[in-house]
């Protein structure tokens, strides 16, 4: 099974997991790439999944199932190129010879859900969209730091070995602001230095490993003390010992950092 991300606009990724014959893609928000990677290794897209309803993320949808007959698959509540099977927490899938969780992680987007497969030749696979990224996590657009704070717990109980195959390159300045609120944590700095000759390198920093991010993630480190101080600092106000407090204040924080 071969995982590849596919650049897209200035900084997404658009994700193809394929066996050699067959292949899904996830949120592809523009066609191109995926066609042309169809192309190259003589692949059939048999299945398109979807995390949220913007734009980057579902521009491609339409072009790639009138081409292909690809099925499509997305989140039960939120707005997306019709036609669509929607999906929820109770839904399991079996494509590409794997099994599939839907995740809802509502939070960037009100009905945002994350696809998680255990079972991944090479260790689980976790399609976030953009829930978790490296060093980071999503804006809040339609949801609250309550319900994202929960959803980002939820993935942090995924085993530790999984793949976050997230959908933006956003590693490095994920890392400026997690090195800020966390500047003596010692595996953040040796992978912000890792991350950094990636990019010179013109390489991807995903997918990331789920242990990675619990070391050196702000957002997943809410109950950390050096974190919560470094909070603190910036909204006096929060409540220490409540970790969706914290998590509302770094995120408030990096939104203007």
């Amino acid at each position: 099974m071969n995982l590849l991300p596919l650049p897209a606009f200035s900084d997404n990724y658009i994700w193809l997991l394929h066996n050699g014959k067959q292949a899904l893609v996830v949120d592809p928000g523009d066609a191109a790439p995926v066609q042309a990677a169809l192309q190259t290794h003589g692949l059939q897209l048999q299945t398109i999944l979807v995390t949220h309803h913007h734009a980057d993320h579902v521009g491609g949808v339409d072009a790639l199932r009138t081409a292909t007959g690809a099925a499509v698959y997305g989140p039960a509540f939120e707005t997306l190129p019709e036609p669509v099977t929607r999906v929820d927490a109770s839904t399991t899938l079996h494509l590409l010879g794997l099994t599939w969780q839907v995740l809802e992680v509502p939070g960037h987007t009100a009905g945002h859900i994350a696809w998680y497969s255990a079972d991944a030749e090479g260790g689980p696979i976790l399609f976030c969209g953009d829930t978790l990224f490296s060093g980071g996590c999503g804006r809040l657009f339609e949801g609250t730091p309550e319900q994202m704070h929960a959803s980002l717990q939820l993935l942090a109980r995924l085993p530790d070995n999984t793949r976050v195959a997230c959908a933006h390159e956003y590693t490095l300045s994920n890392l400026k602001f997690a090195c800020t609120v966390e500047p003596s944590n010692t595996a953040l700095l040796q992978y912000r230095a890792h991350c950094e000759a990636l990019r010179q390198q013109q390489r991807p920093t995903l997918p990331s490993l789920l242990a990675q991010e619990l070391a050196i993630n702000p957002f997943l480190r809410c109950d950390v003390i050096e974190v919560v101080h470094s909070a603190q600092r910036f909204r006096p106000d929060l409540i220490p010992q409540n970790p969706a407090s914290v998590f509302a204040a770094l995120r408030e924080w990096k939104n203007a950092f």
